[in-house]
């Protein structure tokens, strides 16, 4: 199944995928936010910071199942495998975006 994800969150999970930590905080506008376990990420420097000690530790791999908006908000959910306890999970991401860049991404199990 293809799942059709908008431009900025399509570009997010490529960037992860890929391990390229710059270019997941690209993706995000200038003042973006990532809440992942527990922490706050604001701003390229953090997040790229966070993505790169992320894929550093998990070394995972997202594949995108469903999509659905609602309200402004993006939820995705993707089966996540890497080096953690219990992989595979299905993971859900929160994505707010602003125009072409995602500004907030909250990600839950």
């Amino acid at each position: 199944m293809t799942v059709h994800l908008p431009a900025p969150i399509e570009a997010y999970f490529h960037a992860s995928n890929a391990a390229k930590a710059d270019a997941v905080a690209a993706v995000f506008a200038a003042d973006g936010v990532v809440r992942d376990e527990g922490g706050t990420h604001r701003g390229h420097a953090a997040i790229a910071g966070w993505a790169r000690d992320t894929i550093g530790r998990y070394r995972m791999q997202a594949d995108p199942l469903t999509t659905a908006e609602a309200g402004g908000q993006h939820t995705v959910t993707a089966r996540v495998s890497g080096t953690f306890p219990g992989s595979p999970l299905v993971f859900t991401y929160h994505f707010d975006l602003a125009s072409d860049a995602v500004q907030t991404l909250e990600i839950s199990l």
